[in-house]
């Protein structure tokens, strides 16, 4: 899966990006190498939820798939 990016110069300097598909998921790094590698880390996050907080049954099964 590809996700579009919008990665903008921070006017102190640095970078700062945001993934549009993904409301509230943004990032910063001073240089362009940061910004990329907190990006990961931002998307994963932001993709992540919490099963144990959801009911299932024996029935249902949990997978966990890479995009």
């Amino acid at each position: 899966m590809k996700i579009k990016v919008i990665i903008h110069e921070a006017e102190e300097g640095g970078y700062w990006a945001e993934v549009p598909s993904i409301p509230g998921c943004a990032t910063q790094g001073e240089t362009f190498e940061e910004l990329l590698q907190n990006f990961y880390e931002a998307i994963e996050g932001c993709l992540s939820v919490d099963i144990e907080s959801i009911e299932t049954t024996d029935k249902d099964r949990i997978m966990e798939i890479a995009i």
